[in-house]
């Protein structure tokens, strides 16, 4: 006979507990049911990189001396010119940054300007001096090079990465580029980037939006109220995705031609001078 304290004591086992049922015992096979009315919920799973909301506001200048002084959430600038300490300044107030990098394009006064092979240099840019398309189909040439550039990115502390010229097969690249080449390439980009903890944002390529927003986190479009594309962006503001909308002073004029419209899609506008200096006026 088990003494009544032994029992007992076996009763307050998490053991015992475990074997406890408030629903009964299915006798036929002897099976404890254990109902168990507090159950653990599953945890909400969050993205291991930023994803900033619509609305936030910002700040794109890749050229001159940085005016750090903005009420803004966000600072968009050159992953090459802009020094770590920068970043680190900018994050110590609280500001997230991005890195601009030419993911469609070489330049010929990048420091990596030499890696490229040369078989990947198409036709120059048209209007942009010292540029040539890049043959995006060559991922297995262009990934040690782009890879560096979003370790350097991930290592001066930016946030995330605005690759530009990421719609090169709409253009006279000198190579065939299809759509599915671009989108390739372009969700290539969105798991390096966010395996180095990067979120990273669609520029412009309005037409990619329907494929990009389930890999991309925010969007950014130049010009969209101009050429009147913008609502092309707006699945990212549905998926509660920030689009930052810059319109520029030689063609849009001024905020009265598109912020309206930037209110309506929820889209974070502002206008830049061409040369994307630190001038900038927000629509409100």
């Amino acid at each position: 006979m088990v003494p009544i304290r032994a029992l007992l004591y076996w009763l307050a086992t998490p053991l015992a507990l475990a074997a406890i049922t408030l629903a009964g015992c299915n006798a036929e096979v002897g099976i404890i049911v254990v109902n168990n009315p507090h159950p653990t919920p599953t945890p909400t799973l969050q993205p291991l990189h930023w994803i900033p909301a619509p609305g936030t506001s910002w700040q794109w200048q890749l050229d001159g001396s940085i005016d750090t002084t903005l009420d803004v959430a966000v600072y968009d600038l050159d992953l090459f010119d802009t020094p770590a300490q920068l970043v680190s300044q900018l994050k110590a107030r609280g500001k997230r940054v991005i890195c601009y990098l030419n993911a469609g394009a070489w330049e010929n006064w990048r420091s990596d300007r030499n890696a490229f092979p040369a078989a990947a240099l198409g036709n120059d840019y048209a209007g942009w001096t010292g540029e040539r398309w890049l043959d995006i189909r060559r991922i297995d040439a262009l990934a040690p090079i782009m890879r560096a550039r979003l370790d350097l990115c991930r290592d001066k502390g930016f946030d995330g990465v605005e690759p530009d010229n990421i719609e090169g097969y709409t253009h006279h690249t000198g190579f065939p580029l299809t759509r599915a080449d671009q989108l390739a390439y372009n969700r290539w980009l969105a798991i390096e980037a966010h395996a180095r903890g990067l979120s990273i944002g669609q520029k412009n390529a309005p037409t990619l939006t329907a494929e990009l927003v389930a890999h991309y986190d925010w969007a950014i479009t130049e010009d969209c109220a101009y050429y009147d594309w913008c609502a092309d962006l707006k699945p990212y503001t549905d998926a509660g995705k920030a689009v930052f909308m810059a319109e520029y002073t030689d063609l849009t004029g001024d905020t009265s031609q598109f912020c309206p419209e930037a209110a309506q899609l929820k889209f974070s506008g502002i206008l830049k001078r061409r040369e994307l200096d630190a001038w900038r006026v927000a629509c409100p």
